[in-house]
């Protein structure tokens, strides 16, 4: 098993807040909340769903490069 780390993007978008995900966002990692907090939930879960179709098609998992890092901004971390 490894666990990633990923470094998110969480913003107001007109009446409802995106969340993405810098590294992923190429291979659809994004999504959308009526919240911030339902915004963060739903990322975890498109982040799962998208490393686990990478890993089925033997493709490989970008990582954060440590230079883009802000520990102020939101994390999410995956298990596979």
């Amino acid at each position: 098993m490894k666990t990633y780390v990923f470094r998110l993007v969480v913003e107001p978008d007109e009446d409802k807040w995106a969340a993405y995900c810098p590294s992923l966002v190429r291979q659809g990692a994004s999504t959308w909340g009526d919240t911030p907090e339902e915004a963060l939930r739903n990322i975890q879960e498109v982040l799962q769903m998208t490393l686990e179709s990478l890993r089925q098609h033997g493709e490989a998992v970008p990582e954060d490069s440590p230079d883009i890092q802000v520990y102020s901004e939101p994390r999410v971390t995956v298990t596979l």
